[in-house]
């Protein structure tokens, strides 16, 4: 996921504006039985630590500093650009971690197992004022561990000129990807970064339509860990049709293309089909390219292409040394409609909070065009052990698309997943 500085340095103003009319606003009420931050509010007393990467740090520091005027407390914003879920898991079994941390919701598990993060304490009506599956993908356990801030998802970017139509199905896209590129006009058939390890998220949505699944449902609908699906009869026809795909078959999934290249490659018009996320919007845009966002097509007769969706949240450090401050930070502030406004012009990816997801869409048709393409999509699943399991699924999809064997490929994701969830 990729964000431009400019579009940072230009939300500056945006910001400034955005959370002097906070400054006007009532907090709201706390939830029954929640911390309260009376004490650590009082005047010339109390400091916020916040821990962010690059992008959103820039974005976050003037209201933050507005934060810290209003109410007479240091706030630091702390830019980590390395490894950020570890180093503050890290910093936190030391001591020297911030009071809040901002990361996506699928680390609340991993977090939660360590002991390393509090749940927020939300009224009913500001848990209402996010979307149902940006609420959904904070709670963990029954309980609420993370203020959501945008959501966000993969789609199909086409380029309008080359494709005037989007296309109804996979099969489809390849036929129009390969006349094109057999008629000089593109070098690519389907820009979609596989990597040479493998990535999970952009490729899920083909996985799933091809019958594959990483795990089972509870009886809520969340993904259920103890039923791992991977090497299931419908994983194994969905890697191998990932192989079909591939480079020893029609060519459209390469392993030779990573985030870093399939988006420029796309905005060069080197390839008329990019699958990636609002992150690509700023190069897409700045290339002048006519396009379209639709959802990610299935195969004819298949399962629909199910994308994950993703959320970035506020998370209030338990080992943090100042927790009330904190709570009110997240819980008070953050859920204000003009911070999550300005929040939204530094970085322009679909907010959480419904009501500034309306307003944008009056003024941003790409973001509702994304939420369209992942209204049927699933929160990637928080369980501890995601990180482990993403990168085991991944080399499996590298390994077919390369050519391997798919019912292969696919046990040997099942026993390690077994064997990650066993330990």
């Amino acid at each position: 996921m990729r964000v431009r500085v400019a579009v940072a340095a230009v939300a500056v103003a945006v910001l400034a504006s955005a959370v002097t009319a906070c400054s006007g606003q009532t907090p709201a009420a706390a939830a029954p039985g929640a911390i309260t931050a009376t004490s650590a509010l009082a005047k010339g007393s109390g400091r916020l630590v916040v821990w962010a990467d690059p992008n959103r740090t820039r974005a976050l520091r003037p209201f933050a500093d507005k934060f810290g005027t209003e109410h007479g407390v240091t706030v630091e914003v702390k830019e980590i650009s390395d490894n950020n879920q570890q180093t503050f898991i890290t910093a936190s079994q030391q001591g020297s971690g911030p009071d809040v941390m901002i990361g996506a919701h699928d680390w609340i598990g991993n977090l939660v197992q360590n002991g390393d993060i509090d749940p927020v304490h939300l009224t009913a009506e500001q848990k209402a004022s996010f979307s149902e599956i940006a609420l959904k993908a904070v709670t963990f356990d029954g309980q609420v561990y993370g203020v959501p801030y945008t959501v966000e998802n993969i789609a199909l970017i086409r380029n309008t000129k080359l494709a005037p139509n989007a296309p109804a199905s996979i099969e489809e896209l390849v036929k129009t990807g390969r006349k094109l590129k057999d008629d000089g006009k593109v070098k690519e058939i389907l820009c979609l970064p596989v990597t040479q390890f493998g990535d999970a998220v952009h490729i899920y949505p083909i996985f799933a339509s091809g019958g594959g699944a990483l795990f089972g449902t509870t009886a809520s609908g969340d993904p259920g860990p103890k039923q791992v699906l991977v090497d299931s009869k419908g994983s194994v026809a969905a890697f191998g049709k990932l192989r079909d795909l591939g480079e020893k078959g029609d060519g459209a999934l390469k392993t030779s293309l990573t985030n870093e290249n399939s988006i420029s490659t796309f905005a060069a018009g080197r390839c008329a089909f990019l699958v990636s996320g609002p992150w690509a919007m700023t190069d897409v845009k700045k290339s002048g390219l006519s396009y379209d966002i639709t959802a990610v097509p299935g195969f004819e007769g298949g399962k629909p292409a199910t994308p994950f969706v993703g959320v970035h949240a506020f998370y209030v450090a338990s080992k943090g040394k100042n927790k009330a401050l904190a709570q009110e930070f997240v819980t008070n502030y953050v859920t204000n409609p003009d911070v999550a406004t300005a929040l939204y012009e530094a970085d322009p990816r679909p907010p959480a909070l419904t009501a500034v997801l309306d307003t944008v869409k009056a003024t941003d048709p790409d973001a509702a065009k994304f939420m369209d393409a992942g209204r049927k999509g699933l929160p990637m699943p928080a369980i501890p052990e995601m990180s482990a399991i993403w990168m085991t699924f991944g080399i499996a999809e590298s390994t077919v698309i390369k050519g391997g064997d798919p019912a292969k490929a696919a046990a040997s994701v099942q026993k390690a997943i077994d064997n990650l969830l066993k330990n």
